[in-house]
């Protein structure tokens, strides 16, 4: 009878579990999917900027905030949208960024004019903002042994990579077949389909109402942020001087008012004492390097085959292959790698291969042959595909286990944040494709430039991420 009654056990338990494991395939399934969307709006226009352009008008500095625009929403109220997830639950929080995300898509593909464009992009980063730490701290939540987890975050890492060189290939054939407005107009259903599978595969009451929001502390930190790209945009365009100083002591004035905010805070959003922490520190300041000199360098290039090169919007597209492929395999890779060593190997392989990248856009000149561009792409996607994964894992597992939705926010904004940046200031040093040999010179400088800053992040490596990670042994 015991070995009778026994049997129907094990099989109902094998069942259970092989239930259990398709549902969390299809929740990360899903939440991959929320992130892909969230990183590939950063990237998708920037082939569309031409079109754009002839139709709305708006100058270089106009078509840069149809990019920052929504870089800098999304990065001033991620770590908002990581606290309202920790209170409210993670799932009820990406299902409302979904909805807004799609009806700011909506708008951008109404858009009259580019002011109008501006302004629905910015909405639709708030509405990414609260989709994306909820994505990540989703995944954390479903896979919660660290191996496991760290592969589970090396495939979310490596579809949300996907994302980089995905936006100018997809963009171009959109823009090329459909229309600028197209872009926007194919996240609709796509995120109307993940909401309802949210609500149907994630479950609820992970909230904690007992924390509280710092709403001025919220506050600060996006007029901050906002105020410190300002500059960096302006600085390059036509904006005088003398604006451009007081908008930068301003924000100088808001973060340090932020800084003294979160000190005296009985809920502060960001507890300063995390950044005690030296592992936490270090990852997300080299994850902040990897976006400031991905993102921007991906603006770049675009610009110089568009309008340098004169190549259309999905050849340009299609040429961003060699950073695709390894992109989109090193991530899971990654995941594996970090299962097993920890973060740190593959993060310094990924910041060596940025350097090396990096430093052959001193090879290329105004008619270079695409053989010459290569070496750049190659090293940029393979870089950046074993870095992702490791460097949000890495700093996941310094974060405070209580509180993923903050781990998340504080790595998304430093990421996003740089990322922004990164496409002020790098397409500032390049100034207009249209003057040649000034936008030459000024690629030149980003190659350097962005080779300094991999190789600084390889140093603030070794100084601060653990040699082994004892869990994942």
């Amino acid at each position: 009878m015991k070995t009778t009654s026994s049997a129907p056990d094990q099989g109902h338990l094998s069942r259970s579990r092989a239930t259990e494991g398709v549902r969390r395939t299809m929740v990360l399934l899903v939440m991959c999917v929320g992130m892909f969307l969230v990183q590939l709006d950063v990237t998708v226009v920037n082939v569309a900027l031409p079109s754009i352009g002839h139709d709305l008008g708006g100058g270089l500095s106009g078509l840069q905030w149809v990019v920052d625009a929504y870089s800098v929403t999304l990065a001033a109220f991620l770590l908002a949208g990581g606290a309202l997830g920790d209170r409210w639950g993670h799932r009820r929080v990406v299902v409302a960024g979904l909805g807004l995300f799609g009806l700011a898509s909506m708008l951008c593909a109404l858009s009259p004019a580019a002011g109008a464009l501006i302004g629905a992009r910015a909405l639709q980063g708030v509405g990414a903002a609260l989709l994306l730490p909820g994505t990540l701290a989703v995944v954390q939540r479903t896979f919660p042994e660290r191996a496991e987890q760290a592969r589970a975050l090396g495939i979310w890492a490596g579809v949300s990579a996907l994302a980089l060189p995905a936006g100018p290939l997809l963009g171009g054939f959109l823009v090329t077949a459909a229309g600028w407005r197209s872009v926007f107009w194919l996240n609709v259903p796509l995120v109307a389909v993940a909401a309802l599978v949210t609500l149907r595969l994630v479950p609820g009451g992970d909230g904690r109402p007992e924390h509280r929001m710092d709403l001025p502390g919220a506050a600060l930190a996006a007029a901050a942020l906002g105020g410190i790209v300002y500059c960096a945009v302006a600085a390059g365009g036509d904006v005088s001087t003398t604006a451009v100083v007081v908008a930068a002591t301003l924000s100088v004035a808001l973060l340090a008012g932020f800084v003294w905010r979160e000190r005296v805070a009985t809920a502060p959003m960001v507890p300063l004492e995390l950044f005690r922490r030296r592992a936490f520190s270090g990852a997300n300041a080299v994850a902040a390097a990897m976006n400031f000199t991905g993102i921007g360098t991906v603006f770049v290039v675009t610009l110089y085959l568009q309008g340098v090169q004169g190549h259309g919007a999905f050849q340009a597209g299609l040429m961003m292959l060699p950073l695709f492929v390894p992109l989109a395999a090193g991530a899971p890779l990654t995941g594996r790698l970090v299962a097993r060593f920890g973060p740190r190997p593959p993060m310094l392989a990924g910041l060596l291969l940025g350097v090396a990248g990096a430093l052959c856009l001193l090879a290329v000149s105004p008619d270079s042959g695409y053989l010459a561009l290569v070496p750049v792409l190659v090293g940029l996607g393979a870089g950046m595909g074993l870095l992702t994964a490791a460097v949000v894992a890495a700093a996941l597992r310094a974060g405070p286990d209580d509180r993923p939705g903050l781990s998340s926010g504080v790595n998304n904004t430093a990421r996003q944040a740089a990322g922004a940046l990164g496409i002020a200031v790098l397409g500032s040093l390049v100034g207009d494709p249209a003057a040649h040999g000034s936008f030459l010179t000024g690629l030149h400088r980003v190659g350097l430039l962005c080779a300094l800053l991999w190789a600084a992040a390889a140093l603030l490596t070794v100084l601060t991420v653990p040699r082994q990670d004892a869990a994942a042994s």
